[in-house]
């Protein structure tokens, strides 16, 4: 089993929150609190920074590579990267110069965590069928892999002109990190250790013991498919204040927005209180309270899964900036901690590989 600490990290999505009058911030306004959020980050020594990309009015970031390398001219230690890069309406080709260059500007801090994402907007955008919506994504997952070792590459396939011995730059100095976000399809899953990414769970309903399965069946896909055992980890929201009931207070507003927001267009049901106080109880999927129940759900999750990262989705509907600096403070002062020391009490079971 890896020794190493459990990293921490959050991710965002440049939900469009409200400013001091009530009103709504400016997308440009919401993006440069999102480089302030990173800078933030990195000073309280969390280890990662994900920001994902969207097509639709809630979210400001639409170019994430961009917002990433000005948080890297800010920052010193913290890795940068997407939470998703949808890499099925996009190119594989773009995509791997996009986060080559990243690298380059970051010293080595660039990932990518590539998905399908949650909605479907940028297929019309971009020209392509979601008729083609699995072989969209197998094709490009391919392709990107071989793009990957950085040697020239041959490859054909029904979604993407054909490529022959063709060389990609720039090169990176020391490889490219890169990761697939998984909502929790079996085949996805061994999709993943197929071609030797490092899985990232989203886990954004029910409980993180649940995912358990999916994480053995990474672990054995890889064993079986004779490929070293890779890193793990659990995106998932949440939000981090003084108290269970301030935390609470702050987050509910936004989350309940957010989801009515996405629920109309999806037919779910009106979103409630008492469903939020489930969702932020020990059986639900959002890390919301006092730096110490926060702490003790990660370290529950990392005991379950054996995961070596977690990443905290940050700002869901209209959080204010002011309130997410002060969470994303907590998060890398006391929770952080909090959770190394809990971890060392009572550490994830030794079937579980991967925690460093």
């Amino acid at each position: 089993m890896d020794a190493r600490p459990l990293e921490l990290g959050l991710d965002t999505f440049g939900d469009i929150s409200r400013g001091p009058d009530g009103s709504l911030l400016s997308d440009a306004q919401t993006i440069r609190n999102v480089v302030d959020q990173a800078v933030l980050a990195d000073e309280v020594g969390l280890s990662f920074f994900g920001v994902g990309e969207h097509h639709r009015k809630d979210f400001a970031v639409t170019s994430p590579e961009i917002v990433l390398a000005a948080a890297a001219a800010r920052t010193k230690n913290i890795h940068l990267g997407t939470a998703v890069t949808v890499l099925s309406s996009d190119d594989p080709v773009r995509v791997y110069e996009r986060f080559a260059t990243l690298d380059a500007v970051s010293n080595g801090r660039a990932e990518v965590i590539l998905g399908r994402g949650s909605f479907i907007e940028s297929f019309p955008l971009f020209g392509y069928d979601l008729a083609d919506y699995e072989q969209l994504f197998e094709e490009k997952l391919e392709l990107f892999s071989h793009l990957l070792t950085e040697k020239p590459v041959t490859w054909s396939g029904r979604t993407r002109a054909a490529l022959q011995d063709a060389d990609v730059y720039p090169k990176t100095e020391t490889g490219l990190t890169a990761w697939v976000g998984v909502g929790g399809s079996p085949e996805s899953v061994v999709r993943t250790a197929r071609y030797g990414y490092g899985l990232v769970l989203a886990i954004i309903g029910g409980s993180a013991a649940r995912f358990r399965p999916y994480a053995d069946l990474y672990r054995r896909s890889l064993d079986e498919l004779g490929k070293p055992q890779m890193p793990i980890s659990v995106h998932s929201p949440g939000h981090v204040a003084e108290t269970d009931e301030q935390a609470w207070d702050e987050a509910f507003e936004g989350v309940a927005e957010l989801n009515n927001t996405i629920g109309r267009e999806r037919g779910w049901p009106e979103y409630n209180r008492m469903r939020f106080q489930h969702d932020v109880g020990p059986e639900g999927s959002m890390y919301v309270g006092s730096p110490e129940t926060v702490a003790r759900k990660i370290a529950a999750t990392v005991r379950a899964l054996g995961n070596s990262r977690f990443q905290m989705k940050i700002a869901s509907g209209s959080i204010s900036h002011d309130r997410l600096l002060s969470s994303i403070e907590l998060y890398g002062t006391k929770v952080r901690p909090l959770v190394e020391e809990m971890l060392a009490e009572t550490p994830a079971s030794v079937d579980a590989p991967g925690i460093r």
